[in-house]
């Protein structure tokens, strides 16, 4: 998995071995819109409607994030570090956006967005209590974490769900405790399972450019055997749909007391 974030994306792996190899991040794209789109109709936000962004838009997983976001939502940040890099993005991305696509530098303006995906490569948290609007959700897809642990000390009217878990089928036993539940396992190694219970014994995932088309293929590999989004975990704990009424319950008292004092 961690060849998508270290080196270059397991090519270099594939070329010196036998047997196919991929990083498993055509899946993880699918497993992580798929948990935004899940946690704002669980919070209530309309995704026609919203504004969402996409912290680490010009990477290998952002970008088709992005690309696939951009149909959803009514408007969408596209985040990263090179100026340059995101006006290429967010123009390639206009013809098939139904959303109005904003570029920027700048992490503060994750404060204007209701639904937030995180995919970036840093060594440290990006994304901090102040960052965010009381209501909105992150789902943090990076290892290392992009979200401050703060987070969820400090904000309690803020959803964060991790990305990329999800349901095994079938009796599985990884003969290794990677923190989840039985019969659950990241979206990237996920899709190795799949591909060879389809049999496509091929380096299926490499380099860092994505296709969309391997992306959506990919997803419906994976359904076709019974893999799906594994409900919500934030920083390894399950995510309850009591805590998520909490969550509504108290974003709305946090909206409540901004507006009283304004």
């Amino acid at each position: 998995a961690f060849t998508s974030v270290v080196g270059d994306a397991g090519v270099t792996i594939a070329n010196a071995l036998t047997v196919p190899v991929t990083t498993g991040d055509s899946y993880t794209v699918i497993v992580a819109v798929e948990a935004v789109r899940e946690a704002a109709c669980a919070m209530n936000i309309p995704l026609r409607g919203a504004t969402a962004a996409v912290v680490g838009a010009t990477g290998a997983v952002g970008q088709v994030c992005a690309e696939l976001l951009a149909e959803d939502v009514e408007r969408l940040y596209l985040i990263g570090r090179r100026q340059a890099a995101l006006e290429e993005l967010r123009d390639r991305l206009k013809a098939r956006a139904r959303a109005e696509l904003i570029v920027s530098t700048r992490m503060d303006v994750l404060a204007n967005a209701q639904l937030i995906l995180t995919v970036t490569s840093a060594i440290h948290d990006v994304i901090r209590p102040e960052h965010l609007q009381p209501g909105s959700v992150v789902c943090d897809v990076a290892r290392p974490r992009d979200v401050s642990a703060m987070v969820a000390a400090a904000r309690d009217d803020i959803l964060v769900i991790d990305g990329g878990m999800v349901d095994v089928p079938g009796p599985v036993d990884f003969h290794f405790n990677f923190g989840f539940p039985s019969g659950k396992a990241y979206a990237c190694m996920a899709e190795t399972i799949a591909l060879a219970l389809e049999g496509r014994f091929e380096d299926y995932t490499l380099g860092k450019h994505l296709t969309r088309e391997r992306v959506e293929e990919i997803g419906v590999i994976a359904k076709k055997h019974g893999f799906r989004l594994s409900g919500f975990r934030s920083f390894e704990r399950e995510v309850t749909p009591q805590h998520i009424e909490a969550v509504r319950r108290n974003a709305r008292y946090a909206r409540n007391v901004r507006t009283a004092h304004m």
